[in-house]
Order: structure tokens, then sequence, then C-alpha cells
């Protein structure tokens, strides 16, 4: 079965899950059963050729067949094994299979994501994991570099719900030092206002006020100045305050234009605004067809397919996608041939006793 994101669809692009086709570019797969002693031996010869070893099991499953971190580390000290879980290894939660949506909902995200006096809601795309993998990104760099200094490996936990709990950030410092309980506010924001996005005669544009000047910016560019001679919206404190009486003047204003009109008339202001995009807005955004965030690339068995490309770039190297994503065992020959040093004859008998899978078409 491989990566259970194969089977997420529709929708799908042949055979292929556009789910895992969306998280997958830049990889290799081997397919292996760690069920049996001779793949279990198959990683550990790995692990002894490798800087890095993920694994995304629940806690005390990799053990079972002797791939935990105490069982490498003995005679890979230098190895860095970083553990991706949903809860952690200890605690009441530690033997939990975990998602995305869980962490979610017990570290608070879903209680503050919707509509107002709504039910709680799931933001869009699985943020929990995206976080979860570059918190573990860091920390991988981390001890890559402590471990040029020291010579010595070392153990990495990442669990979704920590990850979680520590992306409420304002919310929960808001909470634990001022008892203020987080709860949504829609598009807009607890702290700030205005900040969010509101209805316009065809559409939905998103602005900010966060300081004196912006505001003063965006009352003059909508013909509200004399918003600004009003005490009640003096300071950010007292439009937070007065929420209710300063956010209706804004939407019944936005109601009398086009999102483009604002826009148009937005140009050049010193405070932010966005329009806010389906995807095919997005993708034909001006800004995202400068930056190139979509790249085309072959794929051996669906033919040239669209993905989203790296979002950073360095000054003195290259950052791009350099394969398609891989069908499942694609590279299991490659890896066993090349890193391995396995012969022809061995391979072909793991595969017939599918102990690994091949791909060679």
């Amino acid at each position: 079965m491989g990566d259970e994101t194969r089977t997420w669809g529709p929708p799908f692009v042949g055979s292929e899950s556009c789910y895992f086709l969306g998280i997958n570019r830049n990889k290799s797969s081997l397919a292996v059963d760690l069920k049996t002693p001779e793949g279990v031996d198959i990683l550990k010869s790995l692990a002894a050729q490798c800087d890095v070893f993920m694994e995304n099991f629940v806690p005390g499953s990799l053990a079972r067949v002797g791939l935990s971190y105490d069982d490498l580390q003995a005679s890979c000290p230098g190895l860095i094994y970083c553990s991706l879980t949903g809860y952690g290894p200890t605690g009441p939660y530690s033997k939990r299979p975990g998602y995305d949506v869980m962490a979610a909902s017990i570290g608070g995200l879903m209680s503050v994501t919707g509509p107002a006096q709504g039910p709680p809601c799931k933001v869009g795309i699985a943020m929990t994991d995206l976080a979860t993998a570059l918190f573990a990104h860091g920390a991988i760099m981390a001890a890559l570099i402590e471990r040029s200094k020291t010579g010595r490996g070392q153990k990495i936990d990442c669990d979704l719900l920590s990850t979680q709990v520590a992306c409420m950030t304002n919310l929960a410092s808001s909470y634990l030092n001022g008892n203020v309980e987080g709860k949504p506010y829609g598009s807009a924001h607890a702290s700030i206002v205005p900040y969010q996005a509101f209805q316009t005669k065809d559409g939905y544009i998103s602005v900010a006020g966060n300081n004196n000047e912006q505001f003063s910016s965006l009352c003059h560019n909508m013909d509200l100045s004399y918003l600004l001679t009003c005490n009640k919206f003096s300071d950010n404190s007292s439009r937070v305050r007065h929420r209710d009486e300063l956010l209706p003047v804004l939407e019944k204003r936005f109601l009398e234009l086009t999102t483009g009109d604002w826009l148009e008339r937005f140009e050049g202001a010193t405070f932010p605004y966005a329009p806010v995009n389906t995807l095919s807005q997005t993708f034909a955004d001006p800004q995202v067809v400068h930056k190139e965030m979509v790249q085309t690339i072959d794929h051996p068995s669906i033919g040239p397919i669209k993905l989203l490309a790296p979002p950073v770039q360095f000054s003195e190297s290259v950052n791009q996608i350099r394969s398609h994503p891989p069908r499942l065992g694609e590279h299991t020959r490659t890896i066993l041939t090349e890193l391995l040093k396995y012969e022809p004859h061995f391979i072909e008998d793991l595969a017939r006793r599918k102990i690994v899978q091949l791909c060679d078409d």
C-alpha cells in the first residue's frame, strides 16, 4: 500500500491521487515489508549510511521490530532519529493514532476557527501537519549542526498536539495571562480592528488597519474620513472595544463597489489590502505567476503534471522540483543496488518473497 495518501481521493490523475502528488515531489520510494527480518535488516543497513532517520508510527511500533532509536544508536552513533507522532512518546494519549484534525481539536484551533457563534471549524488545509513538519525540519537542522560540533547524533520527538498548542501563540497568551477565552471571529482578529475580509458588490476583499496611520489611510481611501474624528475609534484598543459600531459602517461602504473598484482605489495606499481569491484566481494572480509558484514536470505513468514550486529561493544555490512524486517501490531496485550493493538475483528473490516491492516499468 505505501503512503495512505495514495488512496486519498478523488480527484485522481489516472491512478495517482492528487493529494499524494501534491506533497511528495523530490522523494524516492523504497517499498519494504517491516514485518520481516530481512526488511528490518534493509532499513538498519540504510540507517548506517544516512544522516537522518524519520518515522511516523505510533510510539513503540518500531521498537517491536528492532528499529527504535536505542536499536539504531549503538551502531549509528551519529544518526539523527526524528519521530513524528500524534501526541508524543509518553503521556495518556501517546498510544493513540493521531491526525491533523484531532490535534486541532484538542489543541484549541478548531474552537477559534469559523464564523462567530458558529460550530467549530477545521482549517481548509492540514496546517497542524504542515507546522509539525516545519518544526521537525528546524529541529533536524539544529541537530545536524550540533553533531558537527560533537560528533553525536540524537533523538528528536515532534508531535502534532505540542505543535498545535505552541501555534496558539497570542491566543494562548491572552488566556494564560489575561484569562480571556479564545473564540471564533470569522475572518476577523481578536486584538486588531479592522483586520478581516469584507464583502463587496461582487466578492470579498481583505484589509488591515493595524495602527492609526493605516486606519487613517483606509478611512481616507474609503471616503470615511469622519470616522477619524470619533474618540471611539481613536486607537486600536478603542476600535477593538467598539468593533460592533465600526464594522457595520465599513461593511456597508464596501458593498457599494466591486472588488476590482476597491483594488484600483487602494493602489498605492499605506495599509495592507488584498482580494480574497478562489484557487483559480490565485493561480492567475500576477504576483503568483511572477513568483513561478507552479511548475510542470513529467510523470512516467500519467504524463505532465503541475506541482507547487518551493516557496524559498537562495542566492547561491538552486531550489526547484527535481523529480516527480514516486510510484510505489519505484526506487527500490536503485537504492538496494547503489547504496547496499545487493546483487540483481538477490533483489529479485526479495521481491518474489514479497519482502520488497519493485516498480521497474
